[in-house]
């Protein structure tokens, strides 16, 4: 599995989320614990960035 650090991650590497294709969707990973992986669909992450981009909840569109 071929891993990518977030853009934003610090230069140490050391506090970073990394995501990778994997057979059954995405998946991701802290880089402090690369043992601890989550694993999802690439239609709930888009989403989650989605609601994420959009702010806090309650705030209106």
């Amino acid at each position: 599995m071929t891993w990518l650090k977030s853009s934003f991650s610090e230069a140490s590497g050391n506090n970073c989320v990394e995501v990778a294709a994997a057979d059954d969707g995405i998946a991701l990973r802290e880089s402090a614990n690369p043992t601890e992986v989550l694993s999802t669909g690439a239609g709930a992450l888009s989403a989650l960035l989605r609601s994420v981009r959009s702010g806090p909840p309650g705030r209106g569109a």
